[in-house]
């Protein structure tokens, strides 16, 4: 009985040390796929951070573009001519390119061509109010060729805003091309037309009633 024993317990120590062994190697997996998680937890988290600080980057760049721009635009219209300050509303007036533009919104072309939806869009980024500005809008086929052309008249653009109308729907078409045919602005003293070359010589040649300094000199006469 006693060597029966002896014998017989390497045996049942294998029994269990198997077990141990699958037991270990267990926990050692789970181990190294919790730790494994937890790196990518932390990686991911990394990188939502650095994500979070890229976008607030980008934010203030934006912004101090905006800013840098006002300050640009700022110092521009305190430039100075001959010695003295430009008047504000002639700065406008002789610049208005930057500041007074027009758009056609989005719209939809048929399959088989057309053209719905269309919205002419002003902006007027002065600090005077538009009385009245007159747009041409061109509906054009693939080939360039103007199927027909409307005029619009979009009244009362607030000062730092814009203003919008709907266009007529064109049964031919597949683009549009706008234009500014004509701008009047009685509180910023402007008035510009297309068909109205600016007279040579006058540094401020879009005044609808033009200043003292900027009328003419009638031609002398001959006192002979």
């Amino acid at each position: 009985m006693h060597w029966h024993y002896f014998f017989s317990f390497p045996g049942m120590k294998r029994t269990y040390v198997y077990p141990a062994i699958l037991l270990l190697l267990i926990v050692v997996f789970t181990l190294g796929y919790c730790q494994q998680q937890r790196y990518v937890r932390k990686v991911l988290s990394e990188n939502q951070r650095l994500w979070n600080e890229n976008r607030d980057l980008r934010k203030s760049l934006d912004q101090s573009g905006a800013v840098s721009q006002q300050i640009t635009n700022h110092q521009e219209l305190r430039q100075r001519v001959a010695g003295q300050f430009i008047e504000r509303r002639a700065y406008y007036r002789r610049n208005w390119q930057q500041f007074i533009t027009v758009t056609a919104g989005d719209y939809r072309t048929g399959l088989l061509g057309g053209i719905k939806d269309l919205d002419i869009i002003v902006r007027n980024q002065t600090e005077y109010p538009l009385d009245n500005v007159v747009v041409s809008v061109s509906y054009m086929r693939n080939n360039n060729e103007v199927f027909k052309t409307e005029r619009y008249t979009i009244s009362n653009i607030p000062e730092k805003g814009t203003r919008s109308i709907a266009a007529s729907n064109s049964r031919k078409g597949s683009k549009v091309a706008v234009k500014l045919i004509s701008i009047t602005s009685q509180p910023m003293n402007f008035c510009w037309a297309a068909d109205k070359p600016a007279p040579a010589g006058n540094p401020d040649p879009f005044e609808c009633v033009p200043s003292a300094k900027n009328v003419p000199a009638p031609p002398a006469q001959d006192n002979q």
